[in-house]
């Protein structure tokens, strides 16, 4: 075992203390987004995030890349919103059967 910190919860599973090195600047963004999606802590904030990576792999690093450059194009103005039924149809899916 490491020598991270351990602890057990009479209502849980034992909890392991880890320690990680960010950049201040992550940091900072990390604590705003915990904050604005009201999650009560920063470790709860990460935990969930860890836990969603580990569930749906599916969901790869470039993926996240496609929606930030997504996201800078819409909000650069270089990119329109579609709506759902556009998106349905370009994927060419029958929105009935949902």
């Amino acid at each position: 075992m490491s020598d991270a910190d351990t602890s057990t919860a009479d209502d849980g599973p034992e909890m392991v203390q880890i320690n990680l090195r960010l950049s201040q600047a992550f940091l900072d963004d990390i604590d705003s987004t915990w904050k604005e999606q009201g999650f009560n802590s920063r470790s709860e904030f990460l935990r969930y995030a860890a836990r969603d990576a580990v569930k749906h792999p599916e969901f790869s690093r470039e993926g996240w890349k496609q929606i930030a450059a997504s996201e800078h194009d819409l909000r650069s103005g270089n990119a329109a919103l579609v709506s759902r039924e556009e998106v349905v149809e370009m994927m060419g899916r029958d929105e009935d059967a949902e």
